[in-house]
Formats: C-alpha cells, sequence, structure tokens
C-alpha cells in the first residue's frame, strides 16, 4: 500500500509520533522521512509527538475541537468556542477554549491556539456531549448550557445577581440567541448550581430560562 493511501485512513484524526513510526517501518531513517513529509506539506505538526495529515491527502479538514482534546486532558470544548459552535453567539471564535481538571494551559500553535481553564472536579463532570465529526471520529464539548454555565462562572470578577444584569450581559455584551436560550435544559444548569462554584448567579440564570420558557408555553 502507498504511504499516502495508509497516511489517508486516519482522515481528521491525529496520530502520535509511535503510529507514524509503525507506519514508516519500511524505511531506514523514518523519522528523517517524518521531516520530509512535513517539508512537503503532508504532515502537519501539532505539537512535540503529536501530528496531523494533511487535508490535501485526506480530503477531510483537521478536527480543533479534537486536537484540543488530544492535546491536553482531561479536558473538554466549552465556553466560546462552543457557544459559537452552537450559534448561540454570532462572532466567529477562533481560539479552541476547553475546560480542564488539570492546570490551566495555553498553546500557540501551528494549527490553531487552543486555552485550558482549570474546572473543579464536580462542576467538570456535568454536562458533557460527545460530537462526531462527518469521519466519524468524535470528541468531547459541553452542552450548551454547560458551555453557557462554564463562560459566566470562569469569567474574572464577574458576579451578577439580578435578572436585569444578566439579561443586559447575555443579550447585549455576548448577542446571545433569545430564542436559542429558551431552549435550554434546566436540568443542566441546576446540575451545575449543585456544584456549589458561583451558584446565586446559575440561580438567576436558571431563574432566567424558565421564565422564557414559561413565556414561549
Amino acid at each position: 500500500m502507498k504511504l499516502e493511501k495508509k497516511l489517508k485512513v486516519f482522515g481528521g484524526v491525529p496520530l502520535t509520533h509511535s503510529t507514524l513510526l509503525s507506519i514508516l517501518g519500511e524505511y531506514r531513517s523514518p523519522n528523517d522521512k517524518i521531516v520530509r513529509l512535513i517539508d512537503d506539506g503532508l504532515l502537519l505538526p501539532i505539537k512535540k509527538g503529536l501530528y496531523a495529515v494533511s487535508p490535501e491527502i485526506t480530503g477531510i479538514s483537521l478536527s480543533l475541537p479534537l486536537v484540543a482534546n488530544l492535546l491536553y486532558g482531561p479536558s473538554y470544548v466549552s465556553m466560546d468556542y462552543a457557544l459559537y459552535y452552537y450559534s448561540i453567539i454570532p462572532e466567529m471564535v477562533i481560539e479552541v477554549t476547553s475546560m480542564t481538571t488539570k492546570r490551566g494551559k495555553l498553546y500557540d500553535l501551528p494549527v490553531g491556539r487552543f486555552s485550558y481553564t482549570h474546572s473543579y472536579q464536580a462542576l467538570y463532570a456535568v454536562g458533557i456531549d460527545q460530537v462526531e465529526n462527518s469521519d466519524r471520529s468524535g470528541y468531547l464539548m459541553a452542552s450548551p448550557e454547560k458551555a453557557l454555565c462554564d463562560k459566566l462562572v470562569f469569567t474574572r470578577n464577574l458576579n451578577v445577581q439580578s435578572q436585569r444584569a444578566l439579561q443586559e450581559l447575555l443579550f447585549e455584551d455576548m448577542r446571545i440567541d433569545e430564542e436559542l436560550l429558551a431552549r435550554f435544559d434546566p436540568e443542566v444548569i441546576k446540575a451545575c448550581i449543585v456544584a456549589g462554584v458561583k451558584a446565586d448567579m446559575l440561580r438567576v440564570l436558571l431563574q432566567l430560562v424558565n421564565g422564557m420558557q414559561r413565556e414561549a408555553s
């Protein structure tokens, strides 16, 4: 099997250095071959020991959320990037924002910018979904409700205590889609409240969502 066909099998899924070595076992100097593949643009370096096959070979765009999961973990994509993914906020978000139970981290890499915010274990475990790419690879991302809760909880010096102030923040500053907010699952917000981090502010969010749903019914 030609090398390009072997690499194409991986689609948009990043692969490790050891995996590459196994593919390039027939080459006398596989590490030199890896360098040539990078120089030819057929292999994209993500970080030391982690690569992606060029979309020119696979025909599949690199999944940045999947890269984020693999780059630093445990982690899941959340906050601004997830809110944009769900069309809850209108502005395009380039930086892939994630939550982790480890220390916060920031990567500026050739394939993109990835940031990780430390989350408390009790809150971390709530509202994580498995999202599937077109090539059937998958990654972990916050549900819409969890992404917004993470955004509110982990924005520094933010402590909104009234519905009026929260509505101003959500609808004027963040320009959140009101119709999508009205479809939020209150149970996810309740579970975030139970975690006990900025619970009072999340209760205000819960009251707002419940009120919007009553008006819509």
